[in-house]
């Protein structure tokens, strides 16, 4: 199946928008559940549904055991420390802020991509990179020029972020051999095996008093079909496809769309300078993803150049 740049790009703002809203469904399952039970039953709903499919479509794999210990660092990075850092930070957080923070990850990726992967930017990208982080940096500053976010949930956040840019170059390692289903079916897996002591030691007591409604069901589901599903397998062709760096740029769009839903489903404020750091980020983004002058000649043969062929 092949799969042109102009798709690639589309499933790589597909998984933001997914993560962007994971934000705001996270904060709703948090009002029942503590962070470790939320991120377990999401992580045991998606890996049953990947491998239900994988099943069906005859796409399971066998696992080369010299890169089974590459599977286990990785789920380790991410969804084990990642997701801990990721729900702790937004529970001592808003949803806006949290994904604001998280936008941070492509600031740093390039980073290590260039060390362990050889990976390159142009300074052009180089500079985009640095417009969008300051739009980012633009939201999440007060009108006092303080930060809307406590100490515990910047250091939680912290963590996050650096998990997943070592995380993304495991991936991209993984990626050259596995299917992207296959490959977040077995992580998710992996991830719910390491949450589980730490839900029974933690979270069980309160577990069996919550009595689960509509409003959490749904989140709930919503989180494990869309953003621990199909946001990872989309990610995961797109690093394939483009390079870690350059898919990273593009998390700078989870706080714009964060915001956005933010807004109508968790009643958050929306005010003009969240605005204006949404049009940075936008602008940084776009910046990010031309090789050379901004004209409308270089953006199309930039978008339609030809790729190589991906299979699943």
């Amino acid at each position: 199946m092949k799969i042109k740049p102009l798709y690639t790009y589309i499933l790589v703002i597909l998984s933001m928008l997914f993560w962007g809203l994971s934000f705001v469904w996270s904060k709703i399952v948090l009002k029942y559940y503590d962070p470790i039970t939320t991120v377990l039953l999401r992580l045991i709903i998606s890996s049953a549904l990947l491998f239900v499919g994988l099943k069906i479509f005859r796409r399971l794999q066998r696992i080369n055991m010299r890169d089974l210990k590459l599977f286990l660092i990785s789920a380790l990075f991410n969804p084990f420390l990642y997701f801990l850092g990721e729900n702790y930070g937004l529970k001592n957080s808003t949803a806006t802020v949290t994904s604001v923070i998280i936008a941070t990850i492509p600031v740093f990726t390039p980073l290590v991509a260039y060390f362990t992967l050889k990976e390159r930017l142009s300074k052009f990208n180089i500079l985009g990179l640095f417009v969008s982080f300051f739009g980012v940096l633009f939201m999440l500053i007060n009108r006092d020029f303080s930060f809307n976010v406590s100490p515990a949930g910047i250091a939680w956040l912290s963590l996050a972020v650096l998990t997943a840019i070592f995380y993304a170059v495991l991936l991209k390692k993984l990626a050259a051999k596995y299917n992207p289903f296959f490959i977040i079916a077995f992580q998710n897996l992996i991830g719910a095996v390491y949450f589980l002591p730490l839900f029974f030691i933690f979270d069980f007591r309160k577990f069996i008093h919550v009595v689960p409604n509509a409003e959490l069901l749904s989140s709930l589901l919503l989180l494990s079909v869309f953003a621990s599903s199909l946001a990872f397998v989309f990610y995961t062709i797109s690093a394939r496809e483009i390079g870690i760096s350059k898919t990273n740029l593009f998390t700078n769009l989870i706080p714009v769309f964060t915001a956005i839903f933010s807004f109508f489903i968790l009643k958050e404020t929306f005010e003009l300078h969240k605005i204006a750091g949404m049009i940075v980020v936008i602008a940084g983004v776009l910046m990010s993803q031309v090789k050379s002058k901004i004209n409308m000649v270089n953006i199309y043969r930039f978008i339609f150049n030809k790729k190589k062929d991906f299979r699943f």
